[in-house]
């Protein structure tokens, strides 16, 4: 099973304002593990990059005015992922940028179905906790010395160990009853209202309830007596 681990930096929070893509990061996953191919670039966002996301990730426009745009580097950031799942932490917002940046090129859009977000399971595992990617981090004792600042190649190598964590660990098998992580110990895609069956009601015969009320009687200082 082929899984990408993902990660973005951007200008800012939303594309349709004018935010741009500054890079992206992937890990490829085979039955959950890391295999060392990799794909990561960084993106000319043809718009400056504001003082504050510079903060987030380090990187400037005169850093990046030299790098290809995402209309260059499209068709091999697609023939990366595939049509694999994509495990990212907060899905949403890398998804909105992906495929508003997909859409600028009148490119099909990357199924929000292909997402698996670390964050909706980190929060139903661990209820009421605070789960940024450093604190999943520490939660699992994963080294993240190396992350003073926003990186995608290195956010998703991080991410990489902390799902394999998530998922149980470096032997997730015994937990694990599908090939899909998104059904690991919920569906963190969609969540489904299951049937409830109606109570089922067993007669028991009149002679089988007074033996059952008969030998009651026998055993001394019994508790429901009390």
């Amino acid at each position: 099973m082929r899984e990408i681990v993902l990660d973005t930096e951007t200008t800012g929070f939303d594309p349709y304002s004018g935010d741009r893509l500054v890079e992206i990061g992937c890990v490829e996953l085979i039955n959950h593990m890391p295999t060392g191919n990799v794909y990561h670039v960084y993106i000319n966002p043809e718009r400056d990059v504001p003082e504050s996301s510079t903060k987030v990730h380090g990187l400037t426009f005169e850093m990046l005015k030299d790098k290809p745009t995402f209309k260059e580097i499209a068709d091999e950031f697609l023939d990366f992922i595939k049509n694999d799942n994509l495990v990212i932490h907060n899905a949403a917002f890398d998804m909105k940028f992906l495929n508003a940046e997909l859409a600028w090129l009148k490119k099909d859009p990357i199924p929000m179905e292909s997402a698996i977000d670390t964050l909706l399971i980190a929060r139903k595992l661990f209820p009421g906790a605070r789960v940024s990617l450093d604190d999943l981090c520490r939660r699992f004792n994963i080294d993240n010395s190396k992350r003073t600042k926003h990186g995608a190649l290195l956010d998703s190598e991080l991410l990489a160990e902390v799902y394999l964590e998530l998922l149980g660990g470096r032997e997730p098998g015994f937990i694990l009853g599908s090939d899909s992580a998104s059904t690991v110990f919920f569906d963190v895609k969609r969540e489904e209202k299951k049937p409830v069956k109606q109570a089922r009601v067993f007669e028991i015969p009149q002679t089988d309830a007074e033996n059952h009320e008969a030998f009651l009687k026998k055993i001394p200082n019994a508790l429901w007596n009390s």
